[in-house]
């Protein structure tokens, strides 16, 4: 019983030191992308060109002809599935001529054009992507429950599978970023966005972008305060 106290104890001054700013960190991320997102879409493009129609022009760039594009229900739910090679837009983004729904839209194409050009980073991220899932949901609950039975091997079992999912998310931050760089790129060589414009679209994209990192600050913690735990555990 005071084993399981002390653990508790030290789990949660690990998570208020380690882990609670960087969720704090993730919040305030979050706030901004909405705000920022909310702030452009109210700034509509000089040239009228919808978030589809923004999207194609990416892939007509880079000779994609195989990706379709639809539209999804949702809010922010944009995403690339290279399984079905579909680009699906949310509402506020397929129709609309704003600035941020084009950013959005031309960063999803940047994506695509990310599988059509085997770029490197995306490669080795789905090959760890099979264990990054059984880390993200055991990884921590089997740590735990080594530490609890006093069996080591299990608890570094857990500490091994969430390290994967730490490090899917340090791979997708090259990721993300490369594909903001290719939908700007794109935007300002093909005029889609005047030069005004683009800033407001580059902003909503970096926006985004701190999601990520904040949501990696948040795993590099949680792996931290495992290993604190573990080491604690053995002293």
């Amino acid at each position: 019983m005071g084993e399981y106290f002390s653990y508790h104890y030290m789990s949660n001054y690990y998570y208020i030191i380690l882990v609670l700013p960087m969720v704090i960190l993730s919040m305030v991320a979050s706030a901004k992308v909405n705000s920022s997102f909310k702030k452009y879409s109210q700034v509509m493009s000089s040239r009228r060109i919808t978030g589809a129609q923004a999207a194609f022009e990416i892939l007509r760039y880079y000779g994609i002809t195989n990706v379709q594009i639809e539209r999804v229900s949702g809010n922010l739910t944009d995403h690339f599935d290279p399984k079905a090679n579909v680009i699906r837009l949310s509402d506020k983004v397929y129709n609309s001529t704003s600035v941020a729904a084009i950013g959005v839209a031309c960063h999803e194409a940047g994506h695509a054009a990310q599988y059509a050009q085997s770029y490197a980073p995306i490669k080795i991220r789905n090959t760890i992507l099979p264990l990054a899932n059984i880390g993200s949901k055991a990884g921590i609950p089997l740590a735990i429950l080594g530490y609890f039975l006093g069996f080591g091997p299990l608890a570094l079992a857990g500490v091994i599978f969430f390290s994967f999912a730490v490090l899917f998310q340090l791979i997708t931050l090259p990721v993300e970023f490369n594909a903001s760089k290719r939908a700007l790129t794109v935007i300002g060589e093909v005029d889609i966005l005047s030069d005004e414009e683009k800033k407001g679209a580059k902003s909503v994209l970096s926006a985004a972008a701190m999601t990520y990192v904040a949501a990696l600050a948040v795993s590099v913690a949680n792996l931290l305060r495992l290993i604190l735990s573990m080491n604690r555990r053995r002293d």
